[in-house]
């Protein structure tokens, strides 16, 4: 019986030497990530802030990019996750009031952040979508930027990210959490879409949703994971009026309430008629995924 206890002792004892040595080096890995300093064009934009920009910039940040789920609708940030096992995941505060962006970033440092997913030395964000935001026209980037310049300070001091066990071995197997770390960096600019009802400029609103959907927009089957939106899946039954009328309501044609947390539908039902057209066909010109198990409607 000792000899017993003596071998699970030893074996207990390796089993919890292996996890430490396993969770130092996921720690050493993430941390050398964290500390690559990517380098980024030197991008010639005018930065412009008139009324019509800044308007632009209000319908991207609250509606098309979504930047107010994390960043909040008075851009003054928020604690996302703050627990032991994850970290302090914080979405920074935006404005100019205390705990805000400091005075010394520029322009050209929250363009470098949006389209690059760096910081003003060159090293990631993290959880920053910037790499849909990349795709963002110069247009519409300097409208973001103006639009965020222009919001009224807010007083808002937020812990400084903090990562725990569980915050590193989501870093670990998912790049795209360090988004400067899947961009091309020195990659050609995408030309820059025509906005009208089109399948083009649909593709192009229809960047962000990729976050959810899935690069092929066929959703998934995690906790969370959005409806297949290809003609294959869960709308290959729905005409375009289903469509709008779901987007504007939150409610299928099969009259499922859609979760406003999982599906921000409130926010998204506020995009124009000829956005949602172009979204639409967007989504219709996506090649057709089937279900495995069709989504409850």
């Amino acid at each position: 019986m000792r000899k017993i206890f003596k071998w699970l002792g030893i074996l207990l004892l390796v089993l919890l030497g292996t996890g430490i040595v396993a969770y130092v080096a996921m720690v050493y890995v993430v941390k050398e990530k964290l500390n690559t300093v990517y380098e980024t064009p030197q991008e010639s934009i005018e930065f412009r802030s008139t009324p019509e920009t800044i308007a632009r910039g209000a319908y991207l940040y609250h509606i098309v990019a979504q930047c107010q789920e994390c960043h909040g609708a008075d851009l003054s940030g928020q604690i996302m996750v703050s627990d032991f096992i994850s970290g302090d995941i914080v979405a920074p505060n935006l404005t100019s009031g205390k705990g805000g962006l400091p005075a010394d970033v520029t322009d050209t440092d929250l363009l470098r952040a949006i389209r690059h997913g760096v910081d003003k030395e060159g090293k990631s964000l993290i959880l920053m979508l910037s790499n849909f935001f990349y795709y963002f026209s110069d247009a519409d980037t300097t409208a973001l930027i103006a639009y965020i310049r222009s919001a009224p300070p807010v007083d808002n001091e937020l812990p400084h990210i903090r990562l725990g066990p569980l915050g590193y071995f989501y870093l670990l197997q998912d790049p795209a959490l360090l988004p400067a770390s899947v961009i091309d960096h020195q990659a050609a600019r995408p030309p820059e879409p025509t906005p009208g009802v089109t399948e083009e400029y649909g593709r192009y609103l229809g960047l962000v949703c990729r976050s959810c959907h899935g690069e092929n927009m066929a959703g998934g089957t995690a906790p969370g994971a959005g409806l297949n939106l290809t003609p294959g899946g869960d709308l290959a039954s729905w005409s375009e009026a289903d469509y709008l009328t779901t987007m504007r309501t939150g409610i299928t044609p099969s009259g499922r309430k859609l979760d406003p947390l999982l599906m921000p539908w409130e926010a998204l039902g506020k995009l124009t008629d000829e956005d949602l057209k172009a979204i639409w066909l967007y989504l219709l010109s996506l090649p057709p995924v089937q279900n495995p198990t069709p989504t409850p409607q």
